[in-house]
């Protein structure tokens, strides 16, 4: 008999609208498919006047979106947060230690703090930024979600207490995301809001690329970039794509960059969802380098990796096209077998599952006499 489906509610960045932030079509992936599994979802998003005035996205099929105004309105819906079978709090919601602090207060169900930006959340946490979230709340919350892996899961366990901190990585929708047939407009492309900390590696690898090579084409599209950037002439900027036309971004491109943010390269094993989002678009990517980079695609034959501008000269001039064709294929299978938003929709259901289990077995241990929970632990480790 399978379980009964969940009710849950996630207080999220945004959902409505994916300007300047990746967190939107994060959300917009996982939660589709995780509706889809049969569960419920009511996301709730803090009116805040950037996303207002950029909303992409109206009232989604898959779940129920309310905006709120402030604290005092999120109240509102102290109720539903209650009754949930699950609340999930993402990173960089605005207050997110007072939402954090309600929904512990509130919650009857479980709760997880879903870190899109883990790396950059405790590089914050060691200098006392406690902007969305702070040490005291971390073990409160059943479940640590985390966009990054590896050994950084470990220290969030051990340092700051989580009961349980799990690796949820980006996604992409394979049915949103997938090859077009599209007149080719550019050798390189690049998406991403400007962040100081990847200007240095976007110089390197596509704007001194560009200026070697006038006769190839170049793109970079995404908002906030200063009025002070030397742009070469090949180089057309973009000053917002919207999910709707990422497949045909991708598509116009021969290959397209990823570049990682300082702290999440300093992490490892933080993959961008622009990496998901290429590959089911059979576009193939260059990337700057990172560990555990190796564990979700194969370099030379899934992704090519970039260190130098001679790297990406490399292979913008000097790859043959089926090779170029042989990579972005090996890539696009690797994303259907392994990172659709419907793989971590199930992944999901899984950790949520698995942290109910553990609050019930807790309770259940604390309802026995001190001498039957001795027994009982002396049965479990015999079994």
């Amino acid at each position: 008999m399978s379980p009964p489906p969940m009710r849950i509610v996630v207080l999220g960045l945004s959902l409505s609208s994916s300007w300047g932030n990746g967190h939107a079509t994060t959300y917009r992936a996982l939660l589709n498919a995780f509706a889809a599994r049969g569960h419920s979802v009511l996301f709730l998003e803090r009116e805040m006047p950037w996303y207002a005035a950029n909303r992409d996205l109206g009232d989604p099929p898959y779940c129920r979106l309310q905006v709120y105004r402030d604290l005092r309105g999120l109240n509102a819906w102290r109720h539903v947060i209650a009754d949930a079978d699950a609340v999930i709090l993402g990173s960089y919601v605005p207050d997110g230690v007072a939402v954090g602090r309600m929904v512990q207060r509130v919650a009857r169900g479980i709760t997880a703090f879903y870190d899109i930006d883990t790396p950059v959340t405790l590089a914050k946490l060691e200098r006392a930024d406690h902007e969305y979230l702070c040490p005291a709340l971390i073990p409160g919350y059943d479940l640590y979600l985390s966009f990054t892996g590896g050994p950084l899961l470990e220290e969030v366990m051990r340092r700051y207490g989580s009961p349980a901190a799990r690796v949820l990585y980006c996604s992409v929708d394979q049915v949103a995301y997938r090859p077009l047939n599209v007149p080719q407009r550019w050798d390189l492309s690049y998406i991403g809001t400007y962040s100081p900390d990847r200007q240095p590696a976007l110089e390197r690898l596509l704007l001194e690329p560009a200026r070697r090579a006038p006769h190839l084409h170049f793109a970079v599209a995404g908002p906030l970039y200063p009025d002070g950037i030397a742009w070469p002439a090949n180089v057309e900027r973009l000053e917002h794509v919207a999910p709707a036309d990422h497949s045909a971004f991708y598509a116009a491109s021969r290959f397209t960059l990823n570049i990682t943010r300082a702290d999440m390269i300093r992490a490892g094993y933080s993959p961008s969802v622009r990496l998901f989002e290429a590959a089911a678009c059979a576009t193939p990517v260059i990337s700057d380098c990172w560990n555990g980079i190796d564990t979700l695609f194969q370099p030379g034959k899934e992704i090519l990796l970039a260190q130098s501008t001679e790297d990406v000269l490399e292979a913008l001039l000097h790859y043959p096209e089926p090779r170029r064709q042989a990579i972005a294929a090996a890539a696009q299978r690797r994303v259907l077998t392994e990172h659709t938003a419907g793989h971590r929709a199930a992944e999901l259901e899984r950790h949520l599952r698995a942290a109910m289990a553990r609050r019930a077995a807790t309770k259940w241990t604390h309802r026995l006499a001190p001498a039957e929970q001795g027994q009982r632990a002396g049965e479990v480790a015999v079994s």
